[in-house]
């Protein structure tokens, strides 16, 4: 994933977490604003959450945030 869409989505990730709490959850499509104006990116988070991670639809925000910043 590159970096552009890691910081993205650790920018989401940070900001849903501070609104809702540790344990909200989220899809890869709310790092888009839930909207498919950039389908290009929008398929690499897909890609790295379905075909690399085989992650369920929704996740907790803070396991996204921790596999990003790993490096994941």
């Amino acid at each position: 994933m590159r970096q552009s869409l890691r910081d993205r989505a650790i920018g989401v990730c940070d900001a849903k977490i501070g609104l809702k709490g540790e344990g909200v959850s989220l899809s890869f499509y709310a790092f888009f604003k839930n909207k498919n104006d950039e389908p290009e990116l929008l398929m690499e988070a897909a890609t790295w959450w379905i075909k690399y991670h085989q992650l369920d639809h929704f996740v907790k925000a803070t396991k996204i945030r921790e596999m990003i910043i790993a490096g994941l």
